[in-house]
């Protein structure tokens, strides 16, 4: 047998694997599980009320189903992206093994140098080629996928996701600081115009006395300049800062389901949502989407899982208990409270309550956000800072370019904007809307399904029709990515014509 040959067959027995700790796969599903139960999440319950609970219900399991199936196609693309990775690297064996070779063996070249057609076209091989064990991140799909014109669009996507990330971020937090130090008004106040005019305490008469609009823009930018010089550095998540804020957001959640239940049965249900109300849609839709986003780190979480045989069902019992807890979120906020703030933990402030330890509770309850979002926002930031360097500069030559480029102009870049668009607009379910209906919206729906659209085709002219993708998703016929496209631009044009109704 030719030592090409041997090579090639080598190659396909070796899986491609990273570097890093492997875990099982319950252990994978936890950490997707709290991936997507994030502080988005915490605008559930108003979103909720204000479109009814019926079709809340609906259209949040609906919204779910939209996700996981998106989700397997990231699987695919990720499974189709190994494959292709693996291609080149057979392609470059057999351009080495050529060069290598003299005369007579260039005979014996042509003879066997169609060998990895056989051998890709078989069917008793497909997961040699299709694997999901080297990590394959939705950039670098992209790279692999998309034209120069898609890759542009998909960075552009993503780049504003980011930007809306990191506004929400900087407002739930100001937002957050504002309702503890201020002195606690009723939640229809701060959902509604004319709040930034009132008196941060209302003792005071002072008219020159700070405004809960001062205190908010004080608290932002207090944020924004602690917060930001990581933005200048590679700071990166380290496992026990993801360990004490997952287990702070489960304490946190866990707590306020808790009083919501003690709520309701000790004083009954005070909150009336309606049953249907289709105005309420476009930001139940931004909240959902937001709230279901894990797509673009999905395959940082997926390559370590030793065992990946059923994947997708194991996924799909993710999905089913994220649901589950988002309705019992949703539905005890809905009905315990009479008015619901655009972030849930602000129904929590702290009150008069002469008992120390539900003051400590009220007290922790609202300054959570602030807790898990001070440390997300770093890595959100370098996220985006890395992203809009891809976009805009060489990253094969990075080094190339001057220092201040390089150092100060995309951290600055990256951390302004947010900052500028949060200290004039405050209204974080604006911000939702925008974020989850149109970036979300692409991330989540639209970026995926061409991927996957894009994946196929290529392999399948490159490796043929004979390789079998086990990690194909189930949703494969065409019929459901065209139906995933109409629906993304009918849900975009509907919140559209609702944010040009509100201006008008």
């Amino acid at each position: 047998m030719p030592r090409r040959f041997w090579g090639v067959k080598r190659l396909l027995k070796m899986p491609i694997t990273e570097t890093g700790d492997q875990y099982s796969i319950w252990v994978g599903l936890i950490y997707i599980f709290n991936l997507i139960v994030g502080t988005g999440a915490l605008t559930l319950p108003a979103a909720f009320s204000r479109a009814g609970w019926a079709l809340s219900t609906i259209s949040l399991v609906f919204l779910a189903f939209m996700s996981f199936l998106n989700a397997t196609y990231v699987i695919e693309t990720m499974a189709c992206a190994n494959a292709v990775l693996k291609w080149k690297k057979l392609q470059s064996i057999k351009r080495e093994s050529i060069q290598d070779r003299d005369t007579d063996e260039e005979t014996t070249s042509q003879q066997y140098g169609d060998l990895e057609e056989p051998l890709v076209c078989g069917t008793s091989i497909p997961s040699r080629y299709y694997s999901l064990d080297q990590r394959v991140e939705l950039g670098e799909m992209a790279n692999l996928f998309f034209s120069k014109t898609g890759r542009l669009m998909f960075y552009c996507t993503l780049c504003v996701y980011l930007y809306g990330d990191l506004s929400i971020y900087s407002a739930a937090v100001a937002k957050s600081v504002m309702d503890v130090v201020c002195s606690t008004v009723s939640s229809n106040v701060t959902n509604g115009r004319g709040w930034e005019s009132l008196p941060c305490f209302n003792a005071t008469d002072d008219p020159m006395a700070y405004t809960r609009l001062d205190v908010y823009r004080v608290s932002l930018l207090t944020f924004v300049a602690v917060m930001g010089p990581f933005v200048f550095f590679n700071v990166q998540k380290t496992k026990y800062l993801q360990l004490l804020t997952s287990g702070m957001r489960w304490l946190a959640f866990t707590i306020m389901i808790s009083m919501a239940i003690h709520l309701l049965t000790s004083r009954g249900a005070e909150g009336r949502p309606p049953t249907f109300d289709v105005t309420g849609m476009p930001t139940l839709f931004g909240a959902c989407v937001y709230s279901f986003m894990c797509h673009h780190s999905l395959p940082g979480l997926i390559s370590p899982i030793r065992g990946k045989n059923g994947l997708g069902l194991h996924l799909s019992l993710d999905y089913v208990l994220i649901s589950v807890f988002y309705l019992l979120l949703a539905f005890t906020g809905a009905f315990a409270f009479a008015e619901l703030n655009d972030l849930y933990t602000l129904n929590f402030v702290p009150s008069d309550n002469e008992n120390i330890f539900l003051k400590i509770v009220d007290y922790f309850l609202s300054l959570f956000p602030v807790f898990t979002l001070s440390t997300s926002f770093p890595i959100i930031a370098i996220t985006l800072k890395n992203n809009l360097q891809s976009l805009c500069l060489d990253t094969g030559r990075i080094e190339s370019y001057n220092v201040v480029v390089r150092k100060f102009l995309f951290p600055v870049v990256t951390v302004v904007p947010p900052v500028l668009l949060t200290y004039y607009l405050e209204d974080i379910s604006v911000l939702i809307e925008f974020t989850g209906s149109y970036a979300g919206a692409g991330i989540q729906y639209l970026i995926p399904t061409f991927l996957v659209v894009s994946a196929r085709r290529h392999c399948v002219a490159l490796l043929g029709l004979g390789v079998v993708n086990k990690y194909k998703s189930p949703f494969s016929h065409a019929a459901w990515a065209v139906f995933v496209l109409l629906w993304s631009c009918m849900c975009i044009i509907l919140v559209s014509v609702h944010i040009l109704e509100k201006k008008s």
